[in-house]
């Protein structure tokens, strides 16, 4: 991977060293810090090794400043908070790429203190009823997942930008249109087809799917076991998934173009973003932001505006949601949030949601309160069931108040349509479509944000500042489409018919949730299995998953602690303990479950290779003919993301 200085003749070759760098990242994608498999460890190196990166080239002190990795317009947000010669900033648009990328470099000593500027996943440590335990920085003001492969690319651009001069990525924009190795096509100034065609593009359905599951980048990576080098197998898929080479190369394609082009490609994907989600652009507005956390809070600031002067305003929604669309409604001024519970299965009572909407807005008995919003997941992370969004919206609609679904888990699963079923508002992130470059959506009735004018298009500029991560996940939804949403369905429920089959037989799993594939319910649940394990530290059985069989899975609160709290029947009084105990140590281990999440790649051999994993640990079978202790397996996985960090940013 390190390229001589000689082999560096042009823009043209460096830009496709930096791509080289950012294609091995994807062969290890994975989301960062609660990932227990291979593939997050070594993301996690290379995410927080950017950091370093970006002290190194302003010439900082790591003992002194931290790197907060921000969107555009949330990096102009935070500077605004920050005393004038407290930090630096450097972005990627500066030096010419088109990442939508900002880091910031902040004494420590000035970091604000107490809640963030935005509110979501990855930014606390624990969440309660009635309080939040936030976390330190940099995860404090990263809400929601971050823009990894984009960081890593702007890192080791910034690398090859200090050997080679400032102006090399930008020269290369200017270049590009004389360069003959297929990065640039001048017909692209009059077209933007290249989103439209690929190799596969003669395929639909279950050869479509079988064809990108072998152009999967990664799919072929092995990682390091007990018993040699495996195939990787990623059941980690509900917290980010991985790419395909067809989107790789829109991404790819789209960067190394100029502005006007990148522009042209960005009102596409809005387009297509319009024509998916059954949103037409006559009646919705589609913004890019950087993820579905990103997205919520814009709501949420959107509601603060709006409602200058009112008082009594209630936003509604559930024990089901993730942190992200939780944290942003319980700080919006002059609003309060009430809670509908859910059953074990993990759906609520549209009865319970019909009272209460009642109860506020017809009958009155609350006063002048009225329930404003309700805001509900389109499907959960945990125990992954869909919503029946067409009956939600009926309910809401009829008393008056507004529908924002966090459709994050929902994107890459069944079919939208926004207009059909009256949605007001609708968040997503591409990273859980299959398309990790740091792009969000947030679609909107018109009308409803008229305002935030000025904030609109600083979150506009900001958003589509990322063209290429744009380009991408309109390639993504393409490919989504043309696989087809009945051939995803089946998909998925085989994986989990089996894995539920066989989870149910193991000793010690205790499983949440929809259980019995032949119930009525299980068409309502997508590939997201969770489960603990009687008398086990959790932790401990995702290293061994690991170690013996190279699986990646994810244990914990999964972001959503709320609701892993009501499935393990936490009380009140023992989370405030929980609270204390974090604060005093660092680290603590909370009580969680265990979450397998199923994507496009998987297979039902991967399936059985987990089950037969899982009932060898649980039953204690004894392992047999090992090439390398646990020890040493665990040793070379270090060693592999120690060396991941030369491979890609040397």
């Amino acid at each position: 991977m390190n390229t001589p200085v000689q082999e560096i003749s042009s823009a043209t070759s460096l830009m496709n060293e930096l791509q080289r760098g950012v294609y091995a990242a994807l062969e290890t994608y994975s989301n960062v810090h609660r990932g227990s498999g291979y593939n997050s460890i070594v993301s996690t190196k290379l995410f927080e090794h950017a950091r370093d990166i970006v002290l190194e080239i302003l010439g900082l002190s790591k003992a002194r400043y931290v790197v907060i990795f921000c969107t555009p317009a949330r990096g102009d947000v935070f500077c605004n908070k920050l005393p004038a010669g407290s930090f630096h900033c450097i972005s990627s648009f500066e030096i010419g790429l088109p990442l939508g990328v900002k880091a910031v470099a902040v004494d420590k000593r000035y970091l604000p203190k107490g809640a963030p500027f935005q509110f979501g996943g990855g930014a606390t440590t624990y969440v309660m009823r009635d309080g939040v335990v936030w976390a330190g920085a940099p995860d404090k003001f990263e809400a929601g997942t971050p823009a990894i492969i984009n960081i890593i690319a702007f890192a080791r651009a910034l690398l090859l930008r200090k050997k080679y001069g400032k102006d090399v990525f930008t020269e290369n924009v200017n270049a590009s249109q004389h360069n003959s190795n297929g990065l640039y096509d001048s017909e692209l100034s009059e077209t933007v087809d290249f989103l439209y065609h690929d190799e596969l593009e003669e395929f639909t359905g279950h050869q479509l799917l079988n064809k990108l599951r072998h152009d999967l980048i990664g799919r072929d990576k092995k990682v390091p076991t007990m018993y040699g080098e495996l195939p990787f197998i990623n059941f980690d898929n509900a917290a980010s998934t991985p790419t395909f080479k067809q989107v790789m190369d829109v991404f790819f394609k789209t960067w190394s173009q100029p502005r006007e082009i990148q522009n042209k490609v960005v009102n596409e994907v809005k387009s297509i973003c319009s024509d998916l989600l059954g949103a037409p652009l006559s009646d919705y507005d589609v913004i890019f932001t950087s993820n579905t956390t990103e997205a919520i809070n814009l709501v949420a600031d959107s509601i603060k505006g709006g409602n200058k002067g009112t008082h009594g305003q209630v936003i509604l929604n559930t024990l089901l949601e993730h942190n992200s669309n939780d944290l942003p409604w319980r700080f919006v001024a002059d609003h309060s949030l009430i809670k509908i519970t859910i059953d074990a299965k993990g759906f609520f009572d549209l009865k319970e949601l019909e009272n209460v909407l009642n109860a506020y807005n017809e009958e009155n008995r609350y006063g002048e309160k009225r329930i404003s919003l309700v805001s509900v997941n389109g499907a959960s992370n945990v125990l992954g069931v869909f919503n029946d969004l067409h009956e939600i919206s009926r309910i809401v609609h009829k008393y008056g108040a507004h529908l924002m679904v966090d459709a994050a888990q929902l994107i890459a699963h069944r079919s939208i349509d926004m207009l059909n079923c009256d949605i007001d508002y609708l968040a997503f992130s591409a990273h859980k479509a299959y398309s990790p470059f740091g792009a969000g959506v947030l679609v909107v009735r018109k009308g409803l944000m008229d305002g935030m004018h000025n904030k609109m298009e600083a979150i506009k500029q900001s958003g589509e500042e990322n063209a290429a991560g744009i380009a991408a996940l309109g390639k993504a939804l393409l490919l989504l489409n043309r696989i087809g949403w009945d051939v995803i369905m089946e998909e998925e429920q085989a994986l989990t018919r089996r894995a539920l089959i066989g989870l149910a037989t193991i000793p010690g799993v205790i499983l949440f949730g929809i259980k019995d594939p032949d119930s009525p319910e299980f068409k309502h649940k997508g590939g997201v299995i969770p489960f603990g394990i009687k008398g086990s530290l959790l932790g401990k059985l995702a290293s061994e998953l690991s170690i013996r069989g190279g699986i990646g899975v994810r244990y914990g609160c999964h972001c959503s602690h709320l609701l892993v709290k009501h499935m393990l029947n936490i009380p009140h009084f023992a989370e405030r303990i929980q609270a204390v105990m974090l604060t005093l140590i660092p680290g603590f281990n909370l009580p969680g479950v265990m979450r397998i999440s199923f994507g496009l790649e998987n297979s039902l051999e991967e399936v059985e290779t987990f089950l037969k994993v899982m009932g060898d640990i649980q039953t204690k079978t004894p392992i047999i003919n090992p090439t390398k202790s646990k020890q040493e397996t665990q040793q070379q996985i270090k060693g592999n993301a120690t060396a991941a960090i030369n491979i890609i940013y040397s």
